[in-house]
């Protein structure tokens, strides 16, 4: 199945595809003008690869049309505002990453999230956010700026005590029970702090728990920013969504979600039973 962000490369790429011959020019030509080789082109051609800005540049001099360039460049942003990897995301650092979501949610009046594996990073612990945080860089090769990361995030939770925020998160049950930090006590303290963090008027916390029967399983955690724009991350990738077909999905998955989870002390029932069971594995 063709993604919003393949199709997008691929039309960056028809429109490369369109120059060159324009410009009277074979694969094999603009390689050679270019020093590349010719597969290069044809992945470029044919969305197969992402191109650069230094491509877009270099491609648009080869073809005698310099002045398409910053219009190139415009074309990838927009892709790029689409899907980002993590490995592109990350290469500013965890503090420029931190600081872009607390832009993002400051301006944003009303979130709806879901994780279906970890604690959201704006309800986190210090503790807990230092471990996920050192995670991400060792899988990512990111710059090991993890501490000014831990601080940026704590940052973020300034919107959690600001009037005219409201944050409707829903958790999976089995959240509560991945252990992401080196020593059992940080989990718990997690848990207590996800706790305290329920009770604030800017927070609807929901737990879906487990057995609870739902009608789609997600595979990623996704929010829904102002019912103008979705963020969703994959294992591989961070997506930006602002179609009205994208929000609309988005939207009625959570309500699914929604449906399915319970609230208030039910919801408090299921984490502190998670911590009691982390406190003493042995026992159910």
């Amino acid at each position: 199945m063709s993604t919003d962000f393949q199709q997008a490369r691929e039309a960056l790429g028809a429109r490369l595809r369109g120059l060159r011959t324009e410009a009277g020019l074979s694969g094999m030509g603009l390689a050679e003008r270019l020093g590349w080789q010719r597969s290069k082109v044809s992945r470029l051609e044919h969305g197969k690869q992402t191109a650069s800005a230094h491509d877009l540049e270099a491609w648009a001099r080869a073809v005698g049309a310099p002045e398409v360039a910053a219009d190139l460049r415009r074309q990838l942003t927009a892709l790029d505002t689409h899907y980002r990897s993590w490995r592109r995301v990350l290469s500013g650092g965890h503090r420029a990453v931190q600081d872009g979501h607390a832009d993002q949610e400051r301006v944003t009046r009303v979130v709806h999230l879901f994780e279906p594996g970890i604690v959201p990073g704006i309800f986190q612990t210090p503790e807990y956010a230092r471990a996920v945080l050192t995670d991400v860089s060792a899988q990512h090769g990111s710059p090991p700026d993890v501490e000014d990361g831990v601080r940026a995030r704590m940052r973020r939770q300034e919107a959690l005590y600001e009037r005219g925020h409201l944050f409707h998160a829903l958790m999976w049950e089995a959240a509560l029970y991945v252990v992401r930090c080196p020593d059992p006590a940080d989990t718990s303290a997690q848990l207590d702090r996800l706790a305290v963090l329920a009770g604030l008027d800017t927070v609807n916390l929901g737990i879906i728990p487990l057995g609870v029967r739902t009608r789609f399983s997600p595979s990623h955690g996704f929010w829904i920013m102002d019912d103008r724009l979705v963020v969703a991350e994959t294992c591989n990738a961070e997506l930006s969504l602002d179609s009205a077909e994208d929000l609309e999905l988005y939207r009625q998955e959570w309500a699914i979600l929604h449906e399915a989870a319970v609230y208030g002390q039910p919801a408090y029932r299921l984490i502190a039973r998670a911590r009691a069971r982390l406190s003493n594995p042995g026992h159910a």
